[in-house]
């Protein structure tokens, strides 16, 4: 009831008169109003289901596209027009809206199902570590484990069956599943780099996304990987480890390097907690980011200062 009552004056507030001075929101704004106009943004698609209260650049992105469709001046800025305009094109916002309670959608997988769809999710949750074992196409208790896992850490809501918000986050966490993946064909992998042939080497290949660990041209472990931007991208070229790093904290940008093994100027191989939270859904500074931690951690202990680093596309 206090809740209702407090979400009934925080919305009446927002409907001023007309001629009442209008509060512009813009990037940085944060609190009520900013939750109201990213539900709103979120209803005509231009903003995710999360609902933040920081009007961070995901809303300004959205605002600026909002205001493109209606041949407006694309600022960004949410003025008393744009919001006039938002207001008239979407529904007041539900409580569950605004506080992020999510009601499960239909099922499009569940218990009991079988086929190449349930392959492919198997699959997909295997490649984020919450499937073991071989790919089946069954939809048994199992995979119910998995999935239920799966939604209770991303604060989905929890059922055991897959709907659409599931399927997306997934998708946005994965990459597409290989004909290997889906029916447990043990790959050889694309061909190693010639210079990973002999000796010590971390071959890392941009094409399939993969850092595998080769002594004398025999793979020892093999671990999924994504790299930099276009804005920032890491180099090609053949290198070796200077310097290792248990517990780096990157001074340039402040965010945590576990198991760092630099191998090009201030670009390593390590551990990325982001990549092992949103998958391919974003880049690194330039590093080669590993998510599997205990991977990571077990190869840290083999490489040696002075191991090759090759860095490719095969």
């Amino acid at each position: 009831m206090l809740l209702a009552l407090v979400l009934a004056l925080s919305l009446a507030s927002l409907a001023a008169p007309a001629n009442a001075t209008f509060d512009r929101l813009r990037f940085g704004d944060t609190g009520w109003k900013v939750r109201v106009l990213q539900s709103r943004l979120h209803q005509l698609g231009l903003h995710s289901e999360v609902i933040t209260s920081r009007f961070d650049a995901q809303t300004r992105d959205g605002v600026r596209t909002f205001q493109a469709r209606r041949k407006r001046p694309t600022s960004g800025v949410v003025d008393r027009a744009t919001w006039d305009k938002l207001v008239a094109k979407t529904t007041e916002p539900t409580t569950e809206a605004l506080h992020n309670i999510y009601t499960p959608g239909p099922a499009i997988l569940k218990l009991g199902d079988r086929g190449l769809p349930v392959r492919r999710l198997q699959a997909r949750l295997e490649q984020v570590k919450w499937w073991k074992g071989e790919v089946t196409g069954v939809f048994e208790e199992t995979t119910v484990a998995a999935v239920t896992g799966f939604q209770e850490k991303r604060k989905i809501p929890v059922t055991g069956e897959v709907d659409r918000r599931t399927l997306d986050r997934l998708a946005e966490m994965t990459r597409k599943p290989t004909k290997a993946e889906l029916f447990n064909i043990v790959p050889t992998g694309p061909a190693l780099d010639p210079r990973c042939l002999t000796g010590r080497a971390m071959c890392v290949d941009k094409t399939s996304r993969s850092l595998r660990w080769v002594i004398d041209g025999v793979v020892k472990s093999r671990y999924d990987v994504r790299f930099g931007s276009d804005e920032l991208p890491t180099r090609e070229g053949a290198f070796a480890v200077f310097k290792k790093s248990r517990d780096h904290v990157s001074s340039l940008y402040n965010t945590s390097m576990p198991f760092a093994m630099f191998f090009s100027g201030g670009q390593a191989v390590h551990y990325s907690p982001d990549f092992a939270a949103t998958g391919y859904n974003g880049a690194s500074h330039g590093c080669v980011n590993v998510r599997d931690y205990n991977g990571v951690r077990w190869l840290f202990d083999q490489v040696q200062v002075g191991d090759k680093v090759i860095v490719y596309r095969s």
